[in-house]
């Protein structure tokens, strides 16, 4: 999972710088992905002052710039996998909300990877009858292999906009991973279990690794 992180924070840096400034287009997901990881990174770059006195405001860009295009609620469903018909009702509104936040905190953890790799991604292909579309790209790096993602997006129905709900990076899902490891918790201590273990990630302070990368939970990642 860490070096899923880390590619997450490499890939969304690294293509940023690869394209101007522009507006989110959530009518286009290959758009899409290119403005999110753009706006963001361009925060980040006038905030480096800020960020290094405080660390924390990582959290806030990220809330703010990227995760308003992120389905979170599908993407909490799909973490629960079978187990979702087996959380109380009452409790899900709880889990969906803490699940939003550790989004956050993941994303502001990837944000200290950024090496200048070169993302270059495949052509645009027509999406106006599909309800998902997979963004592939390929990541190079002078000194590493090649390393394949692809970031997944779907339409939602009601507003015809796209939001992202998941990055494969060399065919290992984060979603997947996620309910890998709150798999084993929901069948045998249930979902106060997985809320509470996110809550104890979501209260650790993010703090940065001067030239190495963004500490959280107490170990670098």
């Amino acid at each position: 999972m860490k070096k899923l992180i880390a590619i997450l924070g490499m890939v969304v840096l690294s293509l940023s710088s690869a394209v101007g400034a522009q507006e989110v287009d959530e009518q286009n997901p290959y758009k899409l992905v290119h403005g999110v990881a753009n706006t963001t990174f361009e925060r980040i770059k006038a905030n480096q002052s800020e960020i290094q006195a405080d660390p924390e405001m990582l959290r806030t860009i990220m809330q703010e710039e990227l995760v308003p295009h992120i389905d979170y609620k599908f993407a909490a469903f799909m973490v629960l996998g079978k187990h979702f018909k087996s959380v109380p009702k009452e409790k899900m509104g709880e889990y969906i909300s803490v699940f939003r936040q550790y989004l956050v905190t993941t994303y502001a953890v990837a944000m200290g990877y950024y090496d200048n790799q070169e993302v270059i991604f495949e052509p645009e292909s027509d999406f106006s009858k599909e309800k998902s579309v997979t963004v592939r790209a390929v990541v190079k790096d002078p000194t590493r292999p090649d390393i394949k993602i692809a970031f997944k997006v779907r339409r939602d129905s009601k507003t015809n906009e796209w939001k992202a709900y998941d990055m494969v990076a060399e065919g290992i899902s984060m979603l997947n991973s996620k309910r890998s490891e709150f798999e084993s918790i929901l069948r045998t201590d249930g979902i106060d279990a997985v809320i509470s273990l996110m809550r104890e990630k979501i209260g650790k302070p993010v703090e940065l690794k001067a030239g190495e990368s963004i500490d959280i939970d107490g170990e670098s990642v």
